[in-house]
């Protein structure tokens, strides 16, 4: 479970994405959709990436995501940013299902 995310809904917010934010905390993430590509380039930090396909499921994860990078996951839907190392502290896994509940 991510305790705390939000959504990147706007056309800016998604091509922003965690552009000139402060680093996230390991409880939290950004949720791009529809996405199925980033880049890090002028990201401060590394990434943790789950790549999700249309019903929400994890079809990939790309750990530790340095800045200066692109990583893309072919058929992915949306694609939720952590702070590295993150995805192994919750427990994501390829394959796992994630549903979005209002705090």
């Amino acid at each position: 479970m991510v305790p705390r995310v939000w959504r990147a809904e706007s056309l800016w917010d998604r091509m922003r994405g965690l552009l000139g934010r402060p680093m996230l905390a390991a409880d939290e993430a950004l949720l791009i959709e529809p996405c199925a590509s980033v880049h890090t380039v002028g990201m401060r930090y590394s990434l943790d990436l789950a790549f999700l396909d249309g019903e929400g499921r994890i079809c990939e994860l790309k750990r530790d995501v340095r800045p200066l990078r692109l990583a893309a996951s072919r058929g992915a839907r949306a694609t939720l940013e952590l702070a590295a190392g993150a995805a192994d502290a919750l427990g994501l896994r390829p394959g796992a299902a994630l549903v979005w509940r209002e705090a």
